[in-house]
């Protein structure tokens, strides 16, 4: 009994993500191609690996085994690739990179370009993104994060501290300038959901008046003069239309990383990336902190 490899990973990724739409998702394929393969996995081996039901595809106990043993192959095609990569020391072909959307225009960008122009054989991809990639499954090679550390089975460099202030418009500017009975409206990121103790101590007429989840969305918002933002220096520096205001005294906040996986941390690309990059953030580390 034989089944091609791509058949019996996308009965591993049908069973990780619960149904076909989720294993095509994740495959990059679409639904009836993940109905194929799986057929196709079930005719080589002669066995049945998921029941049909209503609502999807539910794995016998075959296909939990089949799904066991191909996840044990993944692991170790993942680990030789992340292995050879390690060792190339070509300047061309593909780069990922990974980094907060919020922080590519002003520091990510310009070193990108230099990039290019110093090695035009590499093909930059750039996720602009929030969430974590995992870089054990090389869905990126490396990555810009705020974190207090680069994490246990990463490799990483501290590029900058980083603290928070209050910004706002102007007009916030000179209503708080009339003292601490002044009336302060707040937009606040909802996993906080509350005005800044502080803040509240400082001007005690403080009020919510926006949750947001998005922190461009609040950057957005406060531009448009709707109240005060707590947010890192560097976002509120180079917005122009918002300045500095008084409700909060610069805060410590997580560091900027840059990481990668060991095993992919000496390839020539990284390396070469990682000696532009890293300088970039330190030279310009004051823009980080008060």
């Amino acid at each position: 009994m034989t089944a091609d490899w791509d058949d019996l990973r996308t009965v591993l990724h049908v069973v990780r993500g619960g149904s076909l739409a989720a294993a095509g998702a994740s495959l990059g394929v679409n639904y009836t191609t993940v109905a194929r393969r799986v057929a196709r996995a079930e005719a080589a081996l002669d066995l049945i690996l998921f029941e049909r039901l209503a609502d999807g595809y539910r794995p016998t106990e075959a296909g939990l085994r089949l799904a066991e043993y191909a996840s044990g192959m993944e692991e170790r095609e993942l680990d030789m690739m992340r292995q050879l990569q390690g060792r190339d020391q070509r300047l061309s072909g593909r780069l990922i990179l990974t980094a907060p959307q919020l922080m590519i225009g002003p520091f990510i960008a310009p070193v990108i370009e230099r990039f290019v122009a110093a090695h035009p054989k590499v093909d930059v991809t750039l996720k602009a993104n929030n969430e974590l990639a995992d870089l054990t499954r090389r869905e990126a090679d490396i990555a810009i994060r705020i974190s207090s550390s680069p994490g246990d089975t990463l490799t990483g460099l501290r590029m900058a501290a980083q603290e928070t202030a209050s910004f706002a418009a102007p007009i916030w500017a000179e209503r708080m300038a009339t003292g601490p009975e002044a009336q302060v409206d707040w937009i606040i990121y909802e996993q906080y959901a509350q005005v800044p103790k502080a803040a509240q101590a400082r001007f005690p007429n403080s009020r919510v008046v926006l949750t947001c989840n998005d922190m461009a969305a609040m950057i957005g918002a406060a531009v448009a003069g709707l109240g005060v933002v707590r947010m890192p220096m560097f976002l509120g520096r180079h917005t122009p239309a918002l300045v500095q205001v008084p409700a909060l005294e610069p805060q410590s906040y997580m560091d900027i990383w840059l990481v990668g996986h060991p095993d992919v941390w000496p390839s020539a690309k990284v390396k070469a990336f990682r000696d532009m990059l890293v300088p970039e953030f330190r030279t310009r580390r004051g823009e980080f902190v008060a």
